[in-house]
């Protein structure tokens, strides 16, 4: 599908940028473009990859139009990763956030049609469900811009890919236990009951080609993801450590912060159909012409919500994930 294709990665310098542009690379691409503010991430991940001829960075901000949009020249694919993704900063700091996750969206979706990208594909994040934080509540507007922009005049295909925490991504719970265990011997957790799903990068990446591929545009996949409670995921951490006397501290929950995360609400549920092992699919509530009968076959999902706390990993299935993405 990416075969000779230019594709265009914005924020593509983040853990989810560099496992994306090393799995595209296997599919042989005419160009990969990385757009991305930090000129400094972007010589290290030059040198990641040895200075691959058909990496091309670019230094920009969604939040110019211009910018983005001669970025998008004679682009096929657009994979939409750029955005302030840390709740604590956009609870400080909502108008930024606004102006990246929001107007900085919109500036994309502009970009896209004025230059007749093929499709468009905007990461979103668990938080988007039934938002408590800021953060939720500006990707959740990145969503249904980008679903909106299928009612548009253009030829453009615009889908949303959700999912939970990616781990060992920058500034994850993982590095910040490991660190914490190393150096205090004390690891913080906000509540005991709390718990999050987890994939990943490299499953994450592989699911987000595969709604590319499959998508028709103005849908939201939703992908099923494994859970656990950030207490046993810190146990674990601290088994595997070899460093003896460590304790488990309770911080409190941070502004904005839930106990249990939804990839998928209540009321959407009522707009879900079952897509397979994978993915659950949300059709909007606007109309997007051909897109239900797209997914007429498929059946509604039987579910209120889907909340992490259900279905949790044990201890030995936490272990076995860290295990494979190499974190233990």
């Amino acid at each position: 599908m990416f075969e000779n294709e230019t594709i265009l990665v914005t924020g593509g310098t983040g853990s989810w940028g560099h496992e994306l542009v090393r799995q595209l690379l296997t599919y042989k691409p005419k160009e990969i473009r990385i757009f991305s503010r930090n000129e400094t991430n972007q010589f290290a991940m030059r040198q990641e990859f040895d200075n691959n001829p058909k990496l091309n960075f670019i230094i920009g901000d969604i939040k110019e139009k211009d910018s983005i949009t001669e970025a998008c020249q004679d682009v096929d694919y657009l994979f939409h990763l750029a955005a302030l993704k840390h709740v604590p900063v956009c609870e400080d700091q909502p108008i930024e956030a606004l102006k990246t996750n929001v107007i900085g969206t919109q500036n994309v979706i502009d970009a896209a049609i004025a230059c007749n990208v093929h499709k468009v594909v905007y990461i979103s994040t668990d938080k988007a469900s039934d938002p408590s934080n800021f953060y939720g509540l500006s990707k959740a507007m990145g969503e249904r811009l980008i679903i909106h922009a299928n009612t548009l005049k253009t030829k453009t295909r615009f889908v949303c890919i959700r999912g939970g925490n990616v781990l060992g991504t920058n500034g994850s719970v993982i590095h910040v236990f490991k660190k914490a265990i190393h150096e205090k011997q004390k690891v913080g957790i906000t509540d005991l009951n709390m718990t999050r799903f987890f994939l990943t990068v490299q499953d994450a990446i592989k699911l987000v080609f595969k709604a590319t591929f499959e998508s028709f545009g103005g849908e939201i996949f939703v992908m099923k993801m494994p859970t656990c409670k950030i207490l046993d995921l810190a146990k674990v951490l601290i088994e595997t450590s070899n460093v003896e006397n460590v304790e488990v501290e309770i911080l409190g929950i941070r502004p904005g912060e839930k106990i249990h995360e939804l990839l998928l609400s209540g009321y959407e549920s009522t707009m879900t159909v079952a897509y397979d092992d994978e993915y659950f699919v949300i059709l909007p509530a606007i109309h997007i012409k051909g897109l239900k009968e797209h997914y007429a076959k498929y059946k509604p999902v039987n579910l209120e919500n889907y909340n992490s706390s259900n279905g949790l990993m044990s201890k030995v299935e936490i272990k076995e994930m860290l295990l494979k993405g190499g974190f233990i």
